[in-house]
Formats: structure tokens, C-alpha cells, sequence
């Protein structure tokens, strides 16, 4: 596991460096791809890079962009690779450096490893249960310390006031009657994966998605997460997010 995250961890810093060469130069083309959604040449040159970083270990990679694999060759799959070469296109065109590279190693519907790093900010989070959960932070690392009990939906409703994180780019009527049970919230934006990293560092304490994402948005930071004693569950509350599903987009979920 150790290898594996330190190889994930190399391809994303090699992505980083291609995708902040787009985002420094004068001007980069945007398409729109399926569903309206931006595509850049950065999302495109991290996607090779990374597939070609994590070719080595002959696992199958599941990527946004090589999304088009039928489900019957993928559904049998043991280990394999899941990746976002950029989460938050859409801030990476605003230029607000809340952008990510998100790297995943899964296990049949799982997430056991995750790389996410923010290049713009050199700041880059890796965790799995047998490595434990850390940074790189300019250089330098820091180790979260495990949580040994998870909150409850019982232990935040009953906190007299707690920070929840939206979406910047996505913030939906369902999700404000959620926030409504609580009886004090203040709200922090945050684009990308980096959303959920505000929990791994409490700077947040509950991060609700009732809006559209994909397996791929979620899967590094969900390794991380429950890596660092925490979850990321549907609306029962009680299940956790399935992957490598039929159809790849995730049901609404909240994260804590």
C-alpha cells in the first residue's frame, strides 16, 4: 500500500506541474463536453500523465476522461485506479487555485488510498488505513491523528453550532433544508475535493452534497476520510458511498 501511495503520489505532483504550465500561460481552450460540463487542455494532458504514471502497476484506471468503459469489463474488477486528472474545471477557469488532482486506489466498490493535491497551492493530502493520513504542505508534512469514535448525525444536532461546508459552484434548494434541523450553522465555501479536506482539518464539521457529483470527485477524499476515522454516507446516514457502479454517478451524501 505504501508503494502504491507514494506512486499515486508522484503522478499527481507530475500532473500538477503540467496543469499549472496551462494555467500560467496566456490563454487555454475550453470546450464543453457531455452535460455542459468544461473541458480544458489540462484535464486532457493530466489524464495522460497520470495513466501513463500509473501504468506500471498493470491495474485497470477508471478515469473522467476514459469514462466510456462498459460496465461489464469493469464490474469484475479486483484493485484498480480512479482519477480525476481535475476536479473544479470550473474554478480552475475562474483562476481561484481551488483546483485538484484526485487519485484513487479501489478495492471492488471502495476507496482504500486516495491522493488529492491542490498544485496552485503546493499543498497535497495522502491516506490510507495502513499508512495513515498526512500532508505536504510547502514541503513540509503533517500527520492528522486518527479519530477514534465517529460523530454521529445524533453528536452534530446536538453541537450548538457547527460550520458546514457548500459548494461554491453548486449549492442547491435541498441542501439548504437540510442546514435547516441545525439550530446555529455558519457556511464556508470551498471548491473542489478540497471541500472535504476542511473536515480532515476541522475547519468544518459536516459537508452535505444534495446536488450532482460523479465516483470520481469523491473516491480519493472518501479513502482519506474514512482513513482519518470519518465517513462519507448516503441519506440513511448510515450506509457509505458504492463505487464502480452501473451508472457512476453518486446518490446524494453527507460527509462527517
Amino acid at each position: 500500500m505504501k508503494e502504491l501511495l507514494e506512486l499515486a503520489e508522484n503522478a499527481a505532483i507530475e500532473a500538477g506541474k503540467a496543469v499549472m504550465d496551462v494555467y500560467d500561460s496566456a490563454g487555454f481552450h475550453v470546450e464543453m463536453k457531455q452535460g455542459e460540463m468544461p473541458v480544458t487542455t489540462a484535464d486532457r494532458l493530466s489524464h495522460d500523465i497520470i495513466t501513463r504514471c500509473l501504468k506500471t502497476t498493470e491495474l485497470p484506471v477508471l478515469s473522467e476522461e476514459g469514462r466510456d468503459i462498459a460496465y461489464q469489463e469493469r464490474k469484475d474488477w479486483d484493485y484498480f485506479w480512479l482519477i480525476d486528472p481535475l476536479d473544479g474545471t470550473k474554478e480552475f477557469i475562474r483562476k481561484n487555485g481551488e483546483f485538484t488532482i484526485n487519485i484513487a486506489l479501489m478495492l471492488k466498490n471502495k476507496p482504500v488510498a486516495g491522493a488529492i493535491y491542490a498544485p496552485s497551492r503546493d499543498l497535497l493530502y495522502l491516506g490510507s488505513e495502513d499508512t495513515g493520513v498526512y500532508k505536504y504542505e510547502q514541503g513540509e508534512r503533517v500527520e492528522f491523528a486518527l479519530s477514534t469514535q465517529r460523530r454521529s448525525m445524533n453528536d452534530l444536532l446536538d453541537m450548538r453550532e457547527i460550520t458546514a461546508i457548500v459548494s461554491r459552484s453548486h449549492l442547491s434548494p435541498e441542501t439548504n433544508k437540510f442546514l435547516g434541523q441545525f439550530s446555529n450553522v455558519t457556511d464556508t465555501t470551498m471548491g473542489s475535493s478540497l471541500k472535504f479536506m476542511l473536515l480532515l482539518e476541522g475547519k468544518a464539521d459536516i459537508y452535505p452534497r444534495l446536488g450532482p457529483t460523479m465516483e470520481w470527485d469523491t473516491a480519493a477524499a472518501h479513502a482519506i476520510l474514512n482513513a482519518s476515522g470519518r465517513g462519507v454516507y448516503q441519506m440513511d446516514l448510515q450506509s457509505e458511498l458504492d463505487y464502480n457502479k452501473r451508472e457512476l454517478t453518486n446518490p446524494f451524501f453527507v460527509a462527517f
